[in-house]
């Protein structure tokens, strides 16, 4: 039975969701905005927005567990320098998620997932 059992699989082994994510995360941070599918963009939403509210900290711990998700030095250096101080005064909510129409190969719904 699933009782209690919400996480979105997107048809994927585990560790094949958990990169997804990763790079998934890794391009919103460094691009600030990416299309991709509505399914993947929902499962992404509160993943970024734990590591926006974690880099808010700005300590050690911070940006050694951001350097454990994220797969570019980069990507953690921007959350900690622009990404958290931008937000600073923000509860939550860091992203909006704006629908697409379909994918012209597949009809996959499409979106657009951006920082506010």
């Amino acid at each position: 039975m699933r009782h209690a059992n919400k996480k979105k699989i997107l048809d994927r082994a585990s560790a094949q969701r958990k990169a997804l994510l990763r790079s998934l995360a890794t391009s919103l941070i460094l691009y600030e905005k990416i299309k991709t599918t509505q399914a993947k963009a929902k499962v992404l939403r509160p993943f970024v927005e734990k590591l926006i509210t974690k880099g808010k900290k700005n300590d050690l711990l911070a940006r050694r567990d951001l350097k454990k998700v994220l797969y570019k030095e980069t990507a953690v250096k921007k959350v900690l320098e622009v990404l958290s101080p931008r937000y600073k005064e923000r509860k939550g909510g860091y992203t909006r998620i704006i629908k697409l129409s379909a994918r012209k190969g597949d009809a996959a719904k499409m979106a657009i997932i951006e920082f506010v």
